[in-house]
């Protein structure tokens, strides 16, 4: 994060689980992240469909893709991958 932090940038997550969803996530799971995480759940996945990021199909439809966006601070998409579920994004190649 402090890495980040020196790029000026902002980590935000986001998933169309509910609130509820992420807690119980990081409580059982994986911890509490130390960046925002919100939720696209209401309406169902509005910011996933508006960035083409939401399964339709198998192997899960209706959840999002594991993709991230960097955006500038204009509002301009600078930089957009999708990856596959299994596979975190490498940092050094956002920071790049």
């Amino acid at each position: 994060m402090e890495k980040f932090a020196g790029y000026d940038a902002q980590v935000v997550g986001m998933s169309v689980d509910s609130i509820p969803s992420h807690v119980a996530w990081q409580k059982k799971d994986i911890g509490w992240v130390s960046f925002p995480l919100a939720s696209d759940f209401w309406p169902h996945a509005e910011v996933a469909i508006k960035y083409g990021v939401l399964r339709e199909g198998d192997p899960v439809p209706g959840i999002s893709e594991r993709a991230v966006f960097i955006i500038d601070k204009q509002g301009v998409i600078a930089f957009a991958k999708v990856y596959p579920l299994t596979t975190p994004p490498e940092n050094e190649e956002l920071f790049e």
